[in-house]
């Protein structure tokens, strides 16, 4: 087994990118990085703290992440399970990065900045849903935003209708969770799960 140890064994073997690789960074959000953005209304939020990495997703009615300036973005934090893995990295790990998914479009965007774990009503009221705001927003200074080329949607054929798995044959919350803990009511969760998440989608 072969094992690479270096950075520059890396260049040796991939080569150096091509120029627009590099251009394509900014240190701020572009009109056209807006556009896209604004389009999207899912992404990954990838954070790091003391006991490791975390990546959870984040998803809205319409955009996942309100655009405050050119280096400033906004993502209100809605209910989840309250691990708050996330936030808890945040708060003492500032670093976080973004990749958007937009529906029906291959390219990807990405952002690296910094965060910080905001609950100030001047800020927490600005975003409501179903007459709800969030318990706090996470403030992102953005450092490096750009887009990704396509060829891991195409080579996915992400949002080709004809490739989607039936769900009928994948393991349910419910029985993931029975397995991982003995005695554990998966039936009972999976039954409740439709309804609970109506309630507390917001």
């Amino acid at each position: 087994m072969t094992v690479v140890t270096s950075v520059e064994q890396l260049n040796a073997l991939y080569g150096a990118p091509g120029e627009s690789s590099l251009v394509k960074v900014t240190d701020h959000v572009l009109p056209e990085h807006r556009t896209m953005i604004e389009a999207s209304p899912f992404m990954a939020l990838a954070t790091v703290g003391p006991e490791g990495l975390d990546c959870s997703p984040r998803g809205d009615a319409d955009a996942v992440i309100h655009i405050e300036d050119d280096r400033t973005l906004m993502l209100p934090d809605w209910r989840g399970n309250n691990r708050i893995d996330s936030l808890s990295n945040i708060v003492r790990d500032p670093r976080v990065a973004l990749l958007f998914l937009i529906p029906g479009s291959n390219t990807t965007m990405r952002v690296n900045g910094r965060a910080v774990v905001r609950i100030d009503e001047a800020i927490t009221q600005r975003f409501v849903m179903d007459g709800r705001h969030p318990r706090s927003v996470v403030v992102i200074s953005v450092e490096e935003v750009y887009s990704q080329c396509a060829r891991a949607v195409l080579r996915a054929d992400l949002w080709n209708p004809d490739k989607f798995r039936d769900t009928s044959q994948l393991p349910t919350v419910g029985q993931m969770l029975a397995s991982a803990k003995k005695g554990f009511d998966g039936e009972a969760y999976d039954r409740e799960w439709p309804g609970r998440a109506a309630k507390t989608m917001w």
